[in-house]
Formats: C-alpha cells, structure tokens, sequence
C-alpha cells in the first residue's frame, strides 16, 4: 500500500472539517421543522437564484477556550454568510443557525456579520438578514455585548449607503433588536417570529404583570407598534415579499432601480382609467379607499403596501409606472378622514427618505383635511415631530410628483408635497380644493359677526346668507384654478387622465439632475 501524499492529508482534513461544519444537537433540524421554521440553509436556498450563493467563512470559529484537549466550537460560529443573486442582481445574505448554540452571537459570529456588510459596503449591493437567534452568547460575557455595539455601529455608517433589510425568523431579543431597527425595513412572521427588549420572564420580575412571547412581542404587535414593515404567516411567504421589495429598489446609493417592461401598459385609455371618475366622491365629507385609486394607477395594478397596521390614516407603499420604480405616500380618508397625525407623519417622513437615498421618485396622492387636533397630539410633540415630513419632502431630491385628489387644507398642505417643497410636477383633479379650510368653517370664522348681528336683528334670510357666503367662498377658493393661476399647480387633469401624467412625468424625469451641474461659468450672451 502506497504512502498517503499531501493532497491525501489535505483531503482528509478537509472532509473532517466539512462534517463537523453543523455540529447541532441531534434532532435540531426536526425540531426547527416542527415549529413551522425553515433551516437557516434551506432559507438561503429559497431566496437566493439557484447555483448562485457562495458561503464565507464557512470554517471560522471562536479562538480555543479550554486547554483540555477537547474541542467542541462550531465551525462557522451559528451564523451561515454569503454572497448571491436575487433576480440576477448581487446580494449579500446571512442566516443565523438556530441548530447551532441557539443561533447566539458571540464575538466571531458578530465578526462574520460586520465582515459581511463591510463587503457589501465595497461591490455596492444590499444585505438581506434572516434572524433566528437566542441572543447574546453568555459564554462570551461582556464580549458579546460588545459585538452587539460592533455590528450597530457598522450598520449605522452604512445606512443610506446599501438597502438592509432584515427577516425576524424566530427570536429577536435585546441587544439583538437594533440590528434590524438600524436596518430599512423589517419582516416578520407570524406564531414564530418574535422581537422584543425584555422577554416575559424579565417583565413578570420587575413588573409582575403575566404575559406571552406572542402578546410582548409577536408579529402583529410589532406591525401596529410600526417596527415592523411587512408580516406573512410562513417563513416562504416572508422570503418571497423579501424578494419582491428588492425590485423597487436600487442596488445602492449611486445606481437606479430596476425598470421592467410592463406588456399590460397601454398609452390608450383603459377601463381602470376611466374607474377612476367615480371612486373619489365629489363631496368632501364621504370617505373612499385610496388603495383603490392606487391599484388603477399601478402596472397591472400591483402595489406592495409596507406599514399597511401602523398609521392607517396614511398608506405607503411601492408601485410601478410603465415599468418605473415608485413610492407612494397617500392620505386615506377611510381612516380618521385621511387627517394626519404623529405616527402619520413619522411613517411618511421615514418613508421618504427611504426612497431618496435608494432612488425611487415620489408620488403623493393627497386628500387632507388638516392635522388632527387635540391635547393629546399637542403634548406628544406634534409640532417638533409633524415637522419631520416637512423637512423629508424639501431634502428629497429623487423626482419627486404630486396629485391632488380632493382636499389639501391649511398646514397639511405644506407638508404633503406641495410646489414650494422643491417638487418636480403638481397635478390636480378638478375637484381639488386647496385652501386654508373648508368653506364652512372659513364663512364662519371671516362673517360670524355679520351673521350673529343679522340672528340678533331677528332676520328671516339668515340661511340664504350663509349658503350664500359658502358658495361664494368655494367658487373663489376651494377648486384647483386660483392656485393653478399662481404657478403652484401645474396642470388640472381628469381622474382618468392621472395614470399616462404619470407616465409621461416619469420619464421626462429620468434624467433629472440632482444637483447644478460643475461648470467654471455660465456663457453669458457677449
């Protein structure tokens, strides 16, 4: 028998070291099933293009703790890294191992994650992280609270730089929880992906109050709370809604979304066109679904709706326009009469500035009839924190386009893409009514003098004067025309008209400059 030869050792060693790449416990990959959850592997396999993920760092492992001899650390440290393609376009991915310590970060599976987005960060394309892990490794001590901070504090340098968007797959807990909140968007799962600060345990010792994993912190909590973005009920759907938002958005901050051709877009009229006339009522009290002025405008009327349970009064979401990328912001008068509030505008604002710094023009589709008053909103800071869209809508410079579908009333009309928050194309339907307030209230606040002298007189055409004194105001001041005449408004378009402006506004903004081009001087006419 002939002697081994190197590559015989190498060999060797190389197949004893792939064996014990998943030292889980037995069963753990049963176990894993029977909660309803994929396995961090079978999870990368769904969602990255077939043949395309290469692993990283697929033998490291935490340095030697013990002398012994034994030697039990896991290659790969709990955490599967990697690069791939979703929909031909680069991605990088990592799966934390539930099988393998609980998934916990230690000190060399936090290092795997930093490595990880510091690549991204240099081939410019987003990360997707699909989190299932029982927290802060314990045997790492303070060291893997550290790691913690070390992974924030890369996340936040890049932030704006690539997408990142974590998948909540199972646990998420303390430390843990401001890596996807550091993130862009959230997913979860619902019955088996949980996200909170401090477990029930924690909460019935310091406060005594009983409670569930599923009540403290479960999907649907986290939805209404607004950490999270989207819920599905199986980690497949989750990986798919993954997938669909990747198209919307650029790879990073320098390139453009993806365009797809959309063989369903017509530059004839269509029938959901012509829908649009009667879904908005004329009169500005009754309510309607702005969703399904959305679904008529949107190619093939596919619109992927984020924060659809926190926020209602205000929809936001993703669309395409003759194949255009495109974020919408929407006032829904179904919830509230589509008044803004505080969660409104930080949903929106945060919104916005998402698109911007991924590329995706803006369109807002307004219906507002104001800020929604009281003590209560006023003493939550509704002033400072209202602000923030303001200050969204003027340091976006992604194109940038709004129609106003019916009401646009006093300070809510500043801060929903007006002309004056440096945007592109105003459009109105002719029912548009932008004004300080609406007419009765207006009537009474600039006559109620005259009207209470003519009450006090004992007059008898009291009411005829008031309807009056209203449809005076509205023929002079609730329709889109006086502000058209000032510039503010750049065309008044029919309903069924909105879906090729669109269109035709889209592209005629594909080339727009964000910036005033570098030039030493302009050439004056000598």
């Amino acid at each position: 028998m002939s002697n081994p030869t190197m590559e015989d050792a190498i060999d060797g060693l190389r197949q004893r070291r792939e064996e014990s790449v998943f030292p889980g416990k037995p069963g753990s990959i049963e176990k894993q099933h029977a909660k309803g959850k994929l396995t961090a592997r079978e999870r990368i396999e769904l969602l990255m293009d077939e043949g395309t993920f290469v692993e990283l760092g697929r033998l490291r492992r935490a340095p030697r703790a013990t002398e012994d001899g034994s030697d039990k650390r896991p290659f790969g440290d709990g955490v599967v890294t990697g690069i791939g393609k979703i929909d031909g376009r680069q991605v990088c991915v990592y799966a934390q191992d539930a099988t393998v310590l609980g998934g916990s970060v230690g000190q060399t599976h936090a290092k795997k994650l930093v490595d990880l987005y510091k690549l991204a960060w240099k081939i410019g394309c987003p990360v997707v992280g699909l989190n299932d892990s029982g927290g802060a490794r314990i045997q790492d001590g303070v060291g893997a609270l550290a790691s913690y901070s070390m992974l924030g504090n890369v996340k936040c340098e890049m932030s704006g730089v690539v997408p990142m968007i974590g998948l909540i797959m199972g646990t998420c807990a303390g430390g843990a929880v401001y890596s996807p909140a550091t993130g862009d968007f959230t997913f979860m799962v619902n019955g088996t992906s949980h996200m909170f600060l401090t477990g029930p345990e924690v909460v019935r010792e310091v406060t005594g109050q009983e409670t569930t994993m599923e009540e403290l912190g479960g999907a649907e909590i986290n939805a209404i709370t607004g950490n999270a973005h989207y819920v599905d009920d199986t980690d497949e759907e989750s990986l798919e809604s993954c997938k669909r938002l990747l198209s919307f958005l650029a790879s990073n901050n320098v390139g453009k979304p993806p365009r797809f051709a959309a063989p369903s877009f017509s530059w004839d009229l269509t029938d959901a066109d012509m829908e649009l006339d009667g879904i908005v009522p004329v009169e500005s009290n009754k309510a309607y679904d702005v969703i399904e002025v959305i679904e008529r405008i949107a190619d093939d009327g596919d619109f992927f709706e984020i924060h659809s349970r926190w926020a209602a009064n205000v929809v936001i979401g993703f669309l395409r326009v003759n194949g255009h990328s495109v974020g919408v912001i929407a006032n829904q008068p179904s919830v509230n009469a589509g008044t803004m509030n505080i969660d409104a505008t930080e949903k929106a604002a945060r919104f916005i500035r998402t698109c911007d710094a991924f590329n995706v023009p803006i369109l807002t589709l307004v219906d507002v009839p104001g800020y929604l008053p009281g003590i209560e909103q006023e003493r939550a800071g509704a002033i400072r924190r209202g602000s923030k869209l303001f200050y969204a809508y003027a340091e976006a410079r992604v194109p940038s386009i709004t129609v106003t579908l019916r009401k646009s009333y006093g300070g809510a009309y500043a801060t929903m893409g007006s002309k004056q928050s440096l945007n592109d194309v105003n459009l109105a339907w002719p029912q548009a009514e932008i004004a300080v307030m609406g007419a009765p209230a207006a009537v009474k606040i600039l006559h109620g003098r005259e009207l209470l002298k003519m009450i006090q007189d004992g007059a008898t055409d009291v009411e005829e004067k008031y309807n009056e004194l209203v449809a005076e105001y509205t023929r002079d001041h609730l329709n889109p025309y006086p502000v058209a005449e000032r510039g503010w408004v750049d065309r008044v378009i029919k309903p069924h008209e909105t879906r090729l402006e669109l269109a035709r506004s889209l592209d005629l903004l594909e080339t727009r400059r964000h910036d005033p081009p570098a030039r030493p001087h302009g050439n004056i006419p000598l």
